[in-house]
């Protein structure tokens, strides 16, 4: 099983790109935005989700372990495969799609290419009642902090670290008894009611207020 590659990109294309990894060309999908991110010819490293099937071995790559995980989450919906995933993490970060799911925007959802009303429906009542996706147990709590070392984006490092803080925020909230469905629908609404980059005990204190406890 490939958990990562590190290496040249040797060329890309449209949601594609070939990893050169000591001499090895590794053609890998990706979405679209991941690819147009990527210059040929520098060093990536990606995470990796392989799909085995009868006639075929995909690997599919991401910039942080959280869009992996919640590549693989999406496609716990029903209906959900991997072309409709990567067409929602083109548009939608892992927060975004948190934050969607929990305030039930299925709107978010069919911005994404394929997805149509039903279909978006679908997607934000079900993972409004799933659990949060799990990174691999190798990886556990330190994802985050090696998707920001490794990462070269900004963006992405603000995108790790506000994954991370809303899923404290929302294991919090579920270990003083609240359900997870009330749980992600308050820590989303005290997210969108602060103002910058909030503190863990702010943003559980906000979201209790919005439960009205």
């Amino acid at each position: 099983m490939i958990g990562m590659l590190t290496g040249t990109c040797l060329v890309k294309g449209e949601g594609e790109i070939i990893i050169d990894v000591n001499g090895v060309g590794y053609l890998v999908q990706c979405s679209s935005k991941a690819s147009a991110d990527i210059t040929v010819g520098e060093t990536v490293c990606m995470h990796i989700e392989t799909h085995v099937r009868e006639q075929a071995i995909t690997l599919y790559a991401f910039e942080t372990e959280d869009e992996r995980s919640w590549f693989v989450h999406l496609q716990s919906v029903q209906g959900v495969g991997p072309k409709a995933a990567l067409a929602i993490l083109d548009i939608l970060s892992p927060s975004q799609i948190l934050s969607s799911a929990s305030l039930g925007d299925k709107k978010a959802f069919a911005q994404a290419k394929g997805i149509g009303p039903k279909s978006a429906s679908r997607i934000a009542s079900e993972l409004a009642s799933k659990p949060l996706p799990r990174t691999r147990g190798l990886l556990g709590s330190n994802a985050s902090k090696l998707d920001s070392h490794l990462s070269h984006s900004d963006s992405k490092k603000i995108e790790n670290t506000e994954l991370t803080l809303r899923n404290d925020a929302i294991s919090a909230l579920e270990n003083l008894g609240v359900g997870q469905s009330d749980a992600l629908r308050a820590v989303a609404r005290a997210y969108n009611i602060i103002d910058g980059a909030p503190l863990l005990d702010d943003l559980i204190k906000l979201a209790l207020k919005e439960l009205g406890k």
